[in-house]
């Protein structure tokens, strides 16, 4: 895990609380934690995901975020950000694994859809100009289905907002 001393640095301080980001991508938010002093540590399954991130200067692996993970049970923070909610098709399912994955008193933030969308879980696929992926497993959960799959997978809602387009929600353990 990135990790970073200087002023400020308070130990386990509010600048030291490591974050573990699934679904990293290319490392835009793992890099800019990483940039902000945190410990970090970015997760993907795509191996040119991780080489992006790893390229920007901060660190990540390749693994599937259910397999085995670094730190289980200590993370201060997981993060499921641009509609990584949908990983692996089952919100419930995730939202309990990003609950092994915490310490005690962490927190998941997760970026979800305006209320009204509702849940959806089914297949789906990218598309990339006139080539189309393969079908995968793939979910979505507005602001208004957070709290009950919240409840499913251990967790209690803390709060749901809007910032600017997008809507987020913070779960914490009950």
């Amino acid at each position: 895990m990135a990790r970073r001393g200087g002023a400020g640095d308070r130990g386990d301080g509010p600048l030291r609380r490591p974050t573990l980001d699934l679904g990293c991508g290319p490392g835009r938010l793992t890099v800019a934690l990483t940039r902000a002093w945190l410990t970090t540590l970015g997760v993907d399954v795509s191996a040119w995901a991780v080489a992006s991130t790893r390229s920007r200067g901060a660190v990540a692996i390749q693994a599937d975020l259910f397999d085995p993970l670094p730190a289980e049970g200590r993370w201060a923070h997981v993060v499921l950000l641009d509609g990584n909610i949908g990983i692996g098709g089952d919100p419930v399912a995730l939202l309990a694994r990003c609950r092994g994955l915490l310490r005690p008193a962490g927190t998941v933030l997760v970026e979800v859809d305006p209320p009204g969308a509702g849940a959806w879980q089914g297949l789906a696929h990218v598309v990339s100009g006139r080539v189309r992926g393969p079908l995968f497993r793939w979910a979505r959960l507005d602001a208004g289905a957070v709290p009950d799959a919240a409840t499913s997978a251990g967790l209690t809602v803390r709060e749901v907002f809007r910032a600017g387009r997008r809507w987020f929600a913070e779960l914490v353990r009950p």
